[in-house]
C-alpha cells in the first residue's frame, strides 16, 4: 500500500474540546427527552368493555362473535375479500390469518372502561372485579397481551371517584399477586399539563404505599379537548403532557368523537379521516417523535351489524379507515365492537403483506451492501426494519419467511430498528 497523503487542519484539538463540553447539557438533555422507542410490542389496536359488563369470558367471548360474524357474512376468502375490495393475491392468506388470529388471540389489548362507556351502579365492586378477572386472566394465560383500565378524568366534579377506582384497581392487582406486564392505564379528558403531573403524583404515592420501584406504573393520556392540542398561549399542549409525565406516558390516544365534539363538528361528520382529526393526530404525532411515546387512532362508531349488506358496507368503512391510518404511521386504532376485530386484522394484516417482499428486499440490500436502485440511509433501514418487526409481531408475518427474505434473525431486525441516536448518526457520515 502508498504512503498516505498527509490531511491539513486548521483548528487546535482544544476547539472541539471545548464544543463537545458545550453542548454536554444539549447530549443529556437529548437523551434523556428523545430516548427513542420503547421497542416493544404495540398492540393493533385497543378494546373497550364497560366495566359492568367485562367478565371472564370477554377476550374469548370477542373472537367467537368475531368469527361469527365471518362465518354468516363472509364464510370463505372470496366473500371476505369482495366485501373489502381486496386484492385476488392477498384473498386467501388474509383471510386464513385472520380466523388463525381470531381463535389464537381475538384481543392485543383490552380495556375496562370506567369512564364514558361505564353504566354500573357500584364502582368500587366493578373495579374490585376487574382487577380479580385480570389477575386470574394473566395467571391462567387467556389475558390479551395489554389489560387495564380507563378512569374517570382528572377534572373536578369525577377526580375523587377516578382516584378512588384507580386506587380499588391496582390495590385488587397487588392483593392477587402484583401487577402484571401487561397493565395498561388510561387517562382521558386530559386538558392541562398540571393533569398529567397530578397523575404522576397520584403513581408515585401508590408505589411507595405498596414498595414498588419507582416508576413502575406508566399510563396512556388520551387527547379529546382542543386545548390538549392547542395552549391557550399558542404553544402544543401535548408536549408539554409528554414532559408533564416524567417518563411515564406510554402512548397518546385520539378520542374521536370527544375531540370533534368539542370542535363544533356536526355528529354526521365526526370521524377520524375528518380535517380536525388529521390535524390534531399530526400535532400529537410531531411530539410524541422520539419520546418513546407511541400514537393512537380513534375508533369509528359505525357498528357492522343487521344484514350482510349493511355489515359490508361497515366493514369496508372500518377497513379503509384502518388502512388510511397504517398509511400515515398510527399503527394502533380503538375498536369498538367484536364485528371491527375481522376487519381490523385484515386491514393490518393487507398492509404488511402487501409491502413485506419489498421492505425485505430493501433491508436485505442494505445489509449486505449490495445496493439496488433505491439508495437506503440508516434512517430508512431503521423504519424498514421496524415495518417487518410489527408485521411479525401482529402474525400478519411469519418468521420463516421473513428470514429467508432477508438473511436476517430478529434481533437482527431489532438491531437495525432501534440504533442509539448517535449510531444512527455515525452511521450515515
Amino acid at each position: 500500500m502508498g504512503q498516505q497523503e498527509k490531511v491539513a487542519t486548521s483548528l487546535a484539538g482544544a476547539v472541539s474540546e471545548e464544543i463537545s463540553a458545550s453542548l454536554a447539557p444539549v447530549d443529556a438533555e437529548l437523551e434523556r427527552r428523545y430516548p427513542g422507542d420503547p421497542g416493544t410490542r404495540q398492540p393493533v389496536h385497543t378494546v373497550y368493555v364497560p366495566g359492568e359488563a367485562f367478565a371472564a369470558d370477554t377476550v374469548r367471548s370477542w373472537g367467537d362473535q368475531a368469527l361469527a360474524a365471518l362465518d354468516e357474512h363472509a364464510p370463505d376468502a372470496a366473500s371476505f375479500a369482495a366485501a373489502l375490495g381486496l386484492a385476488e393475491e392477498l384473498a386467501e392468506p388474509v383471510y386464513t390469518r385472520v380466523r388463525a388470529k381470531l381463535e389464537r388471540e381475538p384481543i392485543e389489548d383490552l380495556r375496562v372502561d370506567f369512564e364514558d362507556g361505564y353504566k354500573g351502579r357500584d364502582e368500587d365492586q366493578d373495579a374490585a372485579r376487574a382487577a380479580r378477572l385480570i389477575a386470574e386472566a394473566y395467571a391462567g394465560g387467556t389475558a390479551a397481551p395489554y389489560m387495564g383500565i380507563r378512569m374517570k378524568c382528572m377534572e373536578a366534579p369525577v377526580r375523587d371517584r377516578g382516584i378512588r377506582t384507580l386506587d380499588v384497581f391496582l390495590s385488587g392487582l397487588m392483593e392477587a399477586g402484583g401487577l402484571p406486564d401487561g397493565l395498561v392505564l388510561t387517562l382521558p379528558k386530559v386538558t392541562y399539563p398540571e393533569q398529567v403531573t397530578a397523575m404522576v403524583r397520584l403513581l408515585e404515592s401508590f408505589e411507595k404505599a405498596r414498595g414498588l420501584e419507582p416508576g413502575r406504573i406508566g399510563f396512556e393520556i388520551q387527547i379529546e379537548t382542543s386545548q390538549s392540542i392547542l395552549a391557550a398561549d399558542g404553544t402544543a399542549t401535548v408536549a408539554r403532557m409528554i414532559q408533564a409525565a416524567e417518563g411515564r406516558a406510554t402512548g397518546l390516544h385520539y378520542g374521536t368523537f370527544d375531540y370533534s365534539a368539542c370542535l363544533g363538528v356536526s355528529a354526521a361528520y365526526q370521524a377520524s379521516d375528518h380535517p380536525a382529526a388529521d390535524h390534531a393526530k399530526a400535532v400529537m404525532q410531531v411530539a410524541a417523535a422520539g419520546t418513546g411515546v407511541r400514537v393512537s387512532d380513534g375508533s369509528t362508531n359505525v357498528l357492522p351489524v343487521g344484514p350482510t349488506e349493511k355489515v359490508h358496507d361497515a366493514w369496508r368503512l372500518h377497513y379503509g379507515l384502518t388502512r388510511r391510518a397504517l398509511a400515515r404511521a398510527y399503527y394502533q386504532g380503538w375498536d369498538m365492537h367484536p364485528g371491527h376485530i375481522p376487519t381490523r386484522y385484515a386491514a393490518v394484516f393487507a398492509f404488511y403483506r402487501e409491502g413485506f417482499e419489498q421492505a425485505a428486499g430493501r433491508l436485505a440490500r442494505y445489509a449486505n451492501h449490495t445496493g439496488g436502485d433505491i439508495a437506503d440511509e440508516p434512517a430508512t433501514a431503521k423504519a424498514l426494519a421496524g415495518y417487518l418487526l410489527r408485521g411479525l409481531d401482529c402474525g400478519a408475518l411469519d418468521t420463516a419467511e421473513v428470514a429467508r427474505l432477508t438473511g436476517l434473525t430478529r434481533a437482527d431486525l431489532e438491531g437495525f430498528a432501534a440504533p442509539r441516536r448517535g449510531d444512527l448518526t455515525a452511521t450515515a457520515q
